[in-house]
């Protein structure tokens, strides 16, 4: 009869350690689950577009006007072989692609802006570790095709003034865009490499200047469609609306190209 207790008592210790054991599993999964993948949810759930709301000239009624809804982020910074330990990189890119993923599903955003730093070690990065980065990036901020991605060139991607290079920059364009002016629902976006607007007179730094000149002019006969001079050509025109200037680093630099005050976005202050 003791026997038969002892071994019913040892069958009920084990029960319960095994049970103890479950519970803990499944705390630990639950507070796993809530932080690494919930908790964007819950925070980026509370984040909403604002209404555009216009009055007509005749009437005191309101009506909601059509907008674009534009998503703007800056200085990733993806680590890389250098300086990068690899459960840093880990840490960073899951939080970077779960925010970033979690967003786009809730948001739904038309097009998506990263102003420059993309990557961290763009500046000295070899062939293969620039492939090994640019395969990454992909991955993290994988988008539906509706979705537009425009990305600018930073620092940290093509290097410094003194470090920015014809084969950098290549290498950066051949990846993302190589557009430089942006229309989407009567918004234009003018994407300037502003490393390059050093104004120390450098082969890049007049081709820079150049292409914002163009730019310009492109811009100038889109407003002055009614009265459009003979310069301006049969070319397609753009909306009739200031440009929106988005780089890294601010300043007057890129701003004294265009003859029509550009509202700035950038990322470096």
């Amino acid at each position: 009869m003791a026997t038969i207790k002892l071994w019913f008592g040892r069958q009920n210790f084990h029960l319960s350690k095994s049970f103890l054991l479950l519970k803990i599993i499944a705390v630990v999964f639950a507070v796993l689950l809530f932080c690494e993948f919930l908790i964007y949810y819950l925070v980026i759930f509370r984040c909403n577009w604002p209404e555009v709301k216009i009055r007509g000239y005749d009437s005191e009624r309101e009506t909601l006007e059509p907008v674009l809804k534009a998503m703007f982020l800056a200085d990733t910074h993806l680590l890389g072989k250098v300086r990068g330990h690899w459960l840093d990189k880990l840490r960073r890119e899951w939080q970077m692609e779960r925010a970033f993923q979690t967003a786009l599903w809730l948001l739904q955003p038309e097009v998506v802006f990263i102003l420059g730093d993309i990557f961290d070690e763009g500046k000295w990065s070899s062939s293969q570790a620039w492939a090994d980065d640019v395969e990454r990036f992909h991955k993290m901020f994988r988008h539906p095709h509706h979705v537009q991605l425009k990305v600018v060139a930073g620092n940290h991607d093509i290097g410094f003034h003194y470090q920015m290079s014809t084969y950098r920059i290549k290498r950066f364009e051949k990846v993302f865009n190589r557009e430089r002016l942006f229309s989407w629902k009567g918004i234009n976006f003018v994407m300037v490499n502003s490393v390059a607007l050093e104004g120390d007179g450098c082969n890049i730094c007049s081709e820079a200047e150049a292409e914002l000149i163009k730019i310009s002019h492109k811009l100038n006969c889109s407003r002055e469609q009614a009265h459009r001079s003979s310069q301006c050509g049969d070319g397609q025109l753009l909306p009739a609306s200031a440009p929106i200037l988005l780089q890294v680093r601010s300043g007057e630099s890129s701003s004294m190209y265009l003859a029509e005050p550009p509202r700035v976005s950038c990322s470096h202050t």
